[in-house]
């Protein structure tokens, strides 16, 4: 097999034509159907996991703080890794890159259902998140090489549908796992996924290797890197338990602030950096990266919460409430094919701009959810928020990665990761920590109003970090039956006062997003290299 490194198929080339293939290795439609099973399996962990929490603390004896930090290990672990993985795509190979994640992944979550410890299972969560970031920017580094131009939309919008349905499915799958086999069964089922995944992997996928890739290592703009990332993401993890305004999370931050001033400025004169900045000369890629941090923030920080509202305050299963999700992932399932078809007959700009829009309508619209909504009320605002969600996901990941240099796709795909994993991590601190402010001075009012028994600073603390996620504290024994329902109602009626603002904030960040959506433009046109085998 040759690679041959230019960097647009010659008009004669029969694949580029949209002819036949001789071999399957490097069908830029199966290297797409290669790619979204390995993907399928990472965003299905991204939650799937949670529902499998409870049932590890109680099997091997965890602490809240430890389950806590099996989220958060896997997290930390794929933000500080994304964009130094994507480098290595961009020297080695992303086919290299992305068989090797896909073989880590799977044997990390096999080692995990072997654990009997909590320790392990934190360790093993490590190894997963840093071979979960050499898959991810991997996969649209091929996608970004196989595709020509005009066709490079259409494929991100089915892979968006795959993570999509993958991420909303998590919870439904995960329920039923944990329920009717084991938590363990939760991991171990991404060992068949990814030998599936290699299998199609070794046979289909093609090494692309762009004429300019590096050819060797920015260290330094590594460890700094690295260290900004994870200051970043963990002061946002840690701030709602430290307060915002504490000691160590304005440590944190600053250290992350000091980090990244440190690695802009050796990035400016390294030989070969690892994030070349001239790549942000581009407005539109600087503009969907922008984008990318937006609507990850709004998204997953105001999904964060109706998940809570779901389970909490309508006293739903795991599985039920991922039933009741379906409509979000069903709209974003069909609309983010018709959103890549879209975008490339008209161009990005539009479809952005309407569908952070209806964005902010849908946030603006769960904002006014409370305790008697119906499944008729919140199914129609899922599926708008769907609806808006899917053409920004295609969008504006083709908007980075479109508009990078091909010799850097990889890099492109791991700030496009990135920037989704920032901005989740902001929006889920920042919102949770706008709720908090919300539930402190609502609760006590909301307490007194309903005549109920005063409370000690210790008891009032513990129902408001109960309020906070919309669940009702046990009351004492012999405790009235009406008293117990007034007690109920406050907290959920504090719950989704915070709720509600939270949201109607996500929904104006959706606002902002979409004026910052007019900046946007597809890419130069600079097709995948012509392929031989």
């Amino acid at each position: 097999m040759t690679t041959d490194t230019t960097t647009g198929p010659p008009p004669s080339d029969p694949v580029a034509a949209g002819g036949p293939r001789k071999s399957l290795r490097g069908h830029p439609w199966l290297t797409l159907l290669s790619v979204a099973i390995g993907v399928m399996m990472v965003a299905l962990d991204g939650t799937i996991v949670a529902i499998a929490n409870p049932a590890i603390q109680q099997d091997l004896g965890a602490s809240l703080a430890d389950v806590q930090w099996i989220t958060n290990a896997y997290l930390l672990a794929l933000a500080v890794a994304l964009i130094t993985a994507g480098k290595l795509g961009d020297r080695f190979g992303h086919r290299q890159t992305f068989i090797i994640g896909i073989v880590g992944f799977a044997a990390a979550s096999g080692a995990i259902g072997l654990s009997t410890s909590v320790p392990l299972v934190i360790a093993f969560r490590v190894v997963q998140g840093l071979f979960g970031a050499l898959l991810m920017p991997a996969a649209l580094g091929l996608l970004r090489a196989s595709f020509p131009a005009e066709k490079l939309n259409a494929a991100i919008g089915i892979w968006g549908a795959v993570i999509g349905a993958s991420t909303a499915a998590g919870p439904i799958v995960g329920g039923l796992l944990v329920e009717h086999v084991s938590w363990q069964s939760v991991f171990f089922i991404n060992v068949p996924v990814g030998i599936a995944a290699l299998a199609l992997g070794l046979v289909i996928l093609l090494d692309h290797r762009a004429e300019h890739a590096p050819r060797s290592f920015d260290i330094l703009g590594i460890v700094l890197l690295s260290a900004a990332m994870f200051s970043l993401v963990w002061a946002l993890i840690k701030a709602n338990e430290w307060q915002w305004g504490s000691g160590k999370t304005i440590a944190f931050l600053a250290a992350s602030v000091v980090c990244f001033v440190l690695f802009v400025l050796w990035e400016r004169k390294a030989k070969e950096p690892l994030l070349p900045l001239e790549m942000f000369r581009s407005v539109p890629l600087s503009a969907g990266t922008a984008l990318m941090v937006l609507m990850a923030f709004g998204f997953m920080g105001g999904l964060f919460f109706v998940t809570f509202y779901l389970q909490n305050v309508h006293g739903m299963s795991p599985v039920d409430s991922g039933l009741h999700l379906l409509p979000l992932t069903a709209m974003m399932i069909v609309a983010s094919p018709l959103a890549g078809a879209v975008i490339t007959k008209i161009g990005p700009r539009v479809p952005l701009v309407v569908a952070m829009l209806l964005t902010a309508v849908a946030m603006f619209g769960m904002s006014t959810l409370d305790a008697e909504s119906g499944t008729a009320v919140t199914s129609l605002w899922f599926a708008l928020l769907g609806l808006g969600l899917a053409p920004v996901m295609v969008g504006a990941t083709e908007v980075i990665v479109g508009n990078a240099p091909l010799e850097h796709a990889g890099v492109a795909g791991g700030l496009q990761q990135a920037a989704m994993q920032v901005g989740g991590s902001l929006g889920t601190a920042v919102l949770g920590a706008v709720m908090a402010a919300r539930v402190d001075s609502d609760l006590p009012t909301r307490w007194a109003e309903a005549k109920l028994p005063p409370m000690d600073d210790k008891t009032e603390s513990a129902v408001k970090g109960a309020a906070e996620v919309g669940m009702a504290p046990p009351p004492p024994k012999g405790t009235p039956e009406q008293v117990v329902e007034a007690m109920r109602s406050v907290v959920h009626g504090s719950f989704i006062s915070g709720m509600g603002l939270a949201l109607t904030c996500a929904g104006v960040i959706a606002v902002v997003a979409a004026g910052i959506a007019l900046f946007t433009k597809r890419g130069a046109g600079e097709a995948g290299p012509s392929v031989h085998v």
